[in-house]
């Protein structure tokens, strides 16, 4: 590390619960779909996670992970985590990430009505019988249009907080992750159910932001529990969804206020906000990004920011903001050493669409 870097507070360490991170610069979650059919890590991820940590990145949130073998699964080739088989597959990756002096922390996710890739069933569920909007994205084997998911039942809810808090005690007892992050952002199952238009329910699941966030902390708890006060247990929080990346929160930041502080009540051990920008405004009529309301109604919570921060003084903005780490995607593609040329100064890479093409689709490439 150059002297510069010495009196960056990005590489100034950083306490999450029991975990210390040695710098606040953090992989964040991206899709891979390069797992094997049967939902098991692959040699290919290993390399993919390890080289982050070889990078310098203080921590490493490896790509949303499946719960269950019902509606969870979200793309073919993603990979999962719902029997030991497949948590054994993970610790290759654990270890490959620890070697290296970095944080391992494994993503919870259940794709709900954005399923595009099932081996397990032919239908997909979520809190309401709603079409979700856009079309499925094809380079993650999407097929032309979503399915009008089934409206889950109460058995069905509570067989998908089982999984996230099973699933969680995987990751952490026989992969070995440090900590676990429940996927609640980008359209996915948990924030169907936090978003008006796709939660219809009558029940206790659904109605005002309140109820809409109840199955989120439902599995916060569930899976702290599961996995033991020891262990961070993060959330992921978003606006914007993977089909619909300009909605915005209905009863802006009076939402904020919700869920921030629901979440940070409920002990979450760090919330990690990602938006398209960071920096900017969470809401019409406001100066504030969704990073300073999340400190501000999380005040003593860990904030992870994400979005559009890979340049140092984007980093440090954040930071300013009251973002303890911040979570770098795109740039971390293209510059899997990306803390080390920030320490350095040394140039970064830019960032090409291509790279996000999946590293199954390459290899395949690449063997045919």
């Amino acid at each position: 590390m150059s002297t510069a870097s010495n009196s960056n507070p990005l590489f100034s360490p950083v306490q999450i619960r029991n975990i210390c991170s040695k710098n606040r610069l953090a992989v964040a979650p991206m899709s891979r779909v390069s797992a094997s059919h049967d939902g098991r890590a692959s040699e290919v991820l290993v390399k993919c996670y390890v080289r982050y940590a070889r990078g310098g990145f203080g921590l490493v949130i490896t790509e949303g992970i499946y719960t269950d073998d019902a509606f969870s699964q979200a793309y073919h080739h993603q990979p999962g985590i719902m029997d030991e088989a497949q948590a054994a597959a993970w610790k290759p990756v654990v270890d490959g990430i620890k070697k290296h002096g970095a944080v391992a922390i494994a993503q919870m996710m259940h794709a709900g009505a954005m399923s595009q890739g099932n081996r397990f069933v032919a239908r997909t569920a979520g809190p309401s019988a709603v079409l979700p909007k856009g079309k499925p994205m094809a380079f993650y084997y999407g097929t032309d249009a979503f399915q009008e998911p089934l409206a889950m039942t109460e058995e069905q809810v509570a067989d998908a907080i089982s999984g996230f808090s099973f699933s969680a005690a995987r990751a952490v007892q026989i992969s070995g992750f440090d900590a676990v992050e429940i996927h609640a952002a980008n359209g996915y199952l948990l924030d169907q159910f936090l978003t008006g238009y796709t939660n219809q329910r009558a029940d206790d699941w659904g109605g005002n932001t309140e109820a809409r966030l109840r199955l989120t902390l439902a599995v916060l708890k569930a899976v702290k529990d599961r996995v033991g006060s020891e262990v961070p247990v993060g959330v992921r929080i978003s606006q914007g969804k993977v089909n619909d990346d300009r909605h915005k929160w209905s009863d802006g930041e009076h939402d904020a206020e919700i869920i921030f502080g629901s979440l940070a009540d409920a002990g979450a051990g760090y919330i990690h906000v990602t938006e398209p920008d960071a920096r900017v405004p969470a809401f019409p009529g406001t100066d504030d990004s969704l990073v300073k309301l999340a400190r501000k109604y999380a005040p003593k919570a860990i904030i992870v920011a994400n979005g559009n921060l890979h340049v140092d003084d984007r980093a440090l903005d954040a930071l300013e903001d009251g973002a303890d780490i911040v979570s770098v995607g795109r740039a971390a593609l293209a510059n899997p050493n990306l803390p080390l040329s920030l320490a350095s100064g040394s140039p970064l890479k830019p960032f090409d669409v291509t790279m996000l093409v999946p590293i199954a689709i390459i290899k395949e490439r690449e063997l045919s």
